[in-house]
């Protein structure tokens, strides 16, 4: 009996607005997190675990940062021969060519080749949530129900459930969806991760594709894909009971950094069963003087702290002087803050610098968020 055949496609080619500015200069899946890792780490590493190594990474806003990152996609174990590490990029030539106008989109415009390659299930994930999860347990469920589509599904806060692709479930047959609806009918909400039937998919896509405008082209899974697939009756769920956290806006990426300084933290990303890979830092290792206060801290390598650091993640290079203090906040790759100046609740971007006796100060609404290379000095 012959094997059946998965291929992983990441849709990593968001612009990532509500992250603003941290995508100003980068795509969103490129965005750093817990000091040495990006986002994009999280489905990557989730596929080496699950044992797919097929896997096709769909890019579009900022994809140098990205591709810089991918590499040869060795740290996932996707340098092969065969198989391996694929990036695809908007592209023209043919009628179907030009920017992706959405997820459903890029899987539209790139048809041709997801038929030629032929496999029999497409895994569909997203790079901008912080998780771990076993992608073959989710297969072979969506096998066993021969399901059109398997919808990984969470539980999310009613306040939030309105971002989100929101289900209502018999069981685990999913009887309705609603994508980003402004009055939510419950608050399970896909987290981004669906099985598809690959030929079934590619089939509807090719349905909607022929009424859309070339212009706006088929938007998300979403508008149209999910939808149909879930009136026809085939769609199932399968509910993610661990921890989940879209880091789509500033608020949830500070969140998401808080949540690993908790004692023990609801996601280990050194966890020797299910670690968290990416490209190696080459860095020195933190230096920690004698001036210095740490409480519930995350140091990265290359970090040098002198000053008042609590409840805080810092990336490589980051400098903490002598008298100054940072608190619940977010500091990025060779951020500094001087001697005398104040972080707290809030998340700077690469090579920021917070200048002697200058304040950053957010609060529990509004988290304070510099940008890359920005500099603040005392009074402004």
């Amino acid at each position: 009996m012959s094997r059946r055949k998965t291929l992983v496609i990441v849709l990593a080619g968001g612009a990532g607005s509500r992250l603003e500015p941290l995508t100003n200069e980068r795509a969103k899946p490129a965005v750093p997190f817990a000091g040495t890792y990006r986002l994009v780490d999280f489905p990557l590493s989730n596929c080496m675990h699950s044992g797919l190594s097929d896997v096709w990474v769909v890019e579009q806003s900022n994809p140098a940062s990205l591709a810089a990152h991918l590499a040869n996609g060795r740290p996932w174990d996707l340098d092969r021969t065969y198989g391996g590490l694929l990036v695809l990029h908007p592209h023209l030539g043919d009628e179907r060519g030009g920017f992706h106008q959405g997820t459903a989109d890029a899987l539209w415009r790139n048809e041709g080749l997801l038929r030629e390659h032929g496999a029999d299930d497409l895994v569909v994930v997203s790079a901008d949530a912080v998780y771990r999860l076993d992608y073959g347990e989710v297969l072979e469920a969506h096998r066993e129900a021969d399901a059109d589509v398997t919808m990984v599904t969470t539980e999310v806060s009613s306040s939030d459930a309105s971002r989100y692709g929101i289900v209502q479930v018999d069981g685990d047959r999913v009887v309705d969806y609603a994508y980003k609806p402004d009055e939510p009918a419950s608050t399970l909400a896909t987290n981004e991760v669906f099985v598809f039937k690959a030929e079934r998919a590619l089939d509807v896509i090719a349905e909607l594709g022929r009424d859309a405008d070339p212009e706006e082209g088929l938007g998300d899974l979403g508008h149209g894909l999910l939808p149909q697939l879930v009136s026809d009756g085939r769609a199932r769920q399968h509910r993610m009971r661990g921890y989940w956290r879209d880091v789509g806006t500033r608020e949830s990426y500070w969140q998401a950094h808080m949540d690993l300084l908790l004692d023990p933290p609801p996601l280990r990303l050194d966890d020797p069963d299910w670690q968290i890979l990416s490209r190696p830092t080459q860095r020195m290792p933190a230096r920690v003087d004698e001036t210095a206060q740490l409480d519930r801290a995350l140091l990265s390598p290359g970090a040098v702290v002198r000053g008042r650091v609590e409840r805080s993640v810092l990336a490589p290079g980051v400098v903490v002087e002598e008298g100054a203090v940072v608190r619940d906040s977010v500091l990025l790759h060779d951020v500094r803050v001087e001697s005398g100046a104040v972080v707290e609740h809030a998340v700077l971007d690469e090579a920021a610098c917070v200048q002697e006796g200058a304040r950053v100060i957010g609060s529990e609404d509004s988290v304070a968020v510099l940008e890359r290379r920005q500099r603040v000095e005392s009074g402004s």
